[in-house]
Order: C-alpha cells, then structure tokens, then sequence
C-alpha cells in the first residue's frame, strides 16, 4: 500500500494514499475472481434444483426425516453439494478482515500507521465522520466530505438493493451507517470494495446464474 501511494506521489499525500487505496482493493479483489465464479456457479447450481426442492417440501413437508432424506438424494443424483458457494464466500473473509484492519489501525507491527497521517481535502484519512463533527461541526468542509462518502455509499447500496428480495434489500444500506463510525480511509476502502461487489455480483449473476 505504501509503495502504490509513493508511486502515486504526484497527487499529493492525502491524494496519493486514497488512490492507492482504491488501486489495491481493486488489485486484491481481482484476484478473488475465481472465487466469486465458484460462489456464482453454486448458486445456479441450487437455482437449477430450486423447482424440485419444493417439489420435495410440498410432498414430504410434514415428514422432516423423509424430506432430508429425499433432500439429500436429490443433491446426490445431480451432483450438487447444498453448501455450493459457501466456502469460497467464507475463503475471502481473511483477506477483507486484513484489507480492514489496516485502515483502522493506529500502529502497524509496533509503528505508526503512516497511511492514516496524510488528509485527503484537509480531513485526516484516520479521522471518522462522528469525530469532525463533534470538532468541526455538521456543514464544515472536512464533514461535507464525509457527506459526500456517504452519498456514494448509498447509491452504490442502492444499486445493490436492487439484485436483492424482501428484507434483504435493506442490508446494503448498512454500510453507510457503519462508514459514519470507520476512519475516512477506511471508508475509501468501503466504497471502493462494495462498488466491486456490486458490479461483480451483476456481470456473474447475468452471465452465470441467470444463464
């Protein structure tokens, strides 16, 4: 991360460091490609069955013992685990906790976490929203960044609501609420990353699931 933003010192400190920010998220997302098709192939794989499965519960609802037993052959005869997916969701949760954790460190290895030292338009990317506004106040210029984070945030959450059903399409909005309490860097980090998995999730859904 340091050394993508020293290459990119051109834009300045605060500049330099958010760039580098979204270059490897974008980096570091790319490589979890495969991952994301295997997660997508899963899911068409279970979309496929979805008719029989309730086929199966219409028949043998009143039956738990029957119905996991006709459940699991149905899953055996197709070839097709019911935790398709699952695993590779849960392989990129190491990498996201570290990518995470990095913009809301103080120290790194013992040392100062200089990332989170520069200001992106005057506000210190280790800075959080609730923090300048407490200082600040609501319509100074480091919170109308914040501000306007949050604004990108919420299309993005609301690009995503719409591949989504019933409750569940409120969720995405959560990741405003929880950019309101993560360093400014941090929050880069958040856009950069849901905005990758929003367009991530349309391109294999169209390509993959829905095929």
């Amino acid at each position: 991360m340091a050394g993508i933003a020293d290459t990119l010192g051109f834009l300045g400190g605060g500049p330099s460091v958010a760039a580098a920010i979204v270059v490897v998220t974008v980096l570091v997302r790319g490589l979890l490609v495969p991952l994301a098709v295997a997660q997508a192939r899963g899911e068409r794989a279970r979309v496929r069955l979805l008719p029989k499965v309730r086929a199966l519960r219409d028949r043998h609802g009143r039956d738990p013992v029957r119905l996991r037993r006709e459940l699991q052959a149905l899953y055996a005869e197709e070839g097709v685990s019911p935790f398709a997916g699952i695993g590779p969701a849960l392989a990129q949760l190491p990498v996201l906790a570290v990518m995470y954790r990095l913009f809301v460190s103080a120290t790194v290895a013992g040392h100062r976490n200089l990332l989170l030292a520069h200001t992106l338009l005057g506000t210190p990317l280790g800075q959080n929203w609730i923090g300048v506004v407490g200082g600040a106040g609501l319509f100074s210029p480091p919170s109308l960044l914040f501000l306007g984070l949050f604004a990108l945030l919420a299309a993005v959450a609301w690009w995503t609501s719409r591949q989504a059903e019933g409750p569940l399409r409120l969720l995405p909005f959560g990741t405003v609420a929880v950019a309101a309490y993560l360093p400014l860097a941090a929050g880069v980090y958040l856009l950069a990353s849901t905005a990758w998995t929003a367009a991530e999730r349309a391109v294999l859904r169209r390509r993959i699931v829905m095929a």
